[in-house]
């Protein structure tokens, strides 16, 4: 195994869109590919929402089980770019406020579909993952191998998006839009930036001194 820190984790934070393979039902067993965004949840697990009436939320509702890939290849070069392919289950999760605001944050567009009624958030929990980027940079990950740290609460990151969200705007017009121990999250013009730390920041201080250094070299 040769994977760079933290890598996979990052990855989770940089794409919007991912592909969900479930199990079909007719024709019962086959892989049943879609494409869908996401957001990462506290523990960088996808999140995902769906409608009630989809194919691949039926397949779920049958049989959990499922694989869910996140690519990077922003030259179109799928083979030396990165990606991650993660194993285990999606489980429906709770509209929490907490839960639906960050998931607008990382996927503003879903709120026409929230205002439809039919549609449901589900959060995949990790057996396995494996991850390549590039040639020599691969290797499997057990699921609690991804962040050993504990995550951030609703209300620190919420606290540290409103500290530092004047100061992300005037820095080319970023919207904070998440942060955890590892980095943070940012949009601009539809399009999202992760802001990768040098190391993971075990505390409230460490991190917030981290990520003012970090917002204030987008404008140097």
């Amino acid at each position: 195994m040769n994977i760079p820190a933290h890598a996979p984790l990052h990855l989770l934070h940089s794409t919007a869109v991912g592909t969900l393979a479930t199990h079909a039902r007719q024709p019962e067993g086959f892989p049943y590919p879609s494409v869908l965004p996401f957001a990462p949840d506290p523990l960088h697990r996808p999140t995902i929402l769906v409608s009630r009436l989809a194919e691949h939320t039926h397949n779920l509702h049958a049989d959990p089980r499922a694989g869910f890939l996140v690519v990077d290849a922003p030259d179109g070069d799928v083979l030396n770019g990165q990606r991650v392919t993660l194993l285990g289950t999606f489980e429906p999760v709770d509209p929490t406020p907490e839960l639906v605001a960050r998931y607008l944050r990382y996927q503003p567009d879903a709120e026409r579909y929230l205002a439809l009624g039919d549609f449901t958030f589900w959060t995949m929990k990790l057996d396995r993952l494996r991850y390549i980027g590039g040639f020599g940079a691969m290797g499997w990950l057990d699921g609690d191998e991804l962040d050993p740290l504990p995550a951030l609460d609703s209300g620190e990151e919420e606290a540290l998006i409103a500290k530092f969200a004047d100061a992300a705007s005037k820095s080319g017009g970023y919207q904070l839009i998440g942060v955890d121990r590892y980095g943070a999250d940012l949009r601009l013009n539809g399009a999202r930036k992760r802001l990768a730390f040098d190391s993971a920041k075990p505390d409230m201080e460490s991190l917030h001194a981290t990520l003012g250094d970090c917002i204030w070299s987008q404008t140097n």
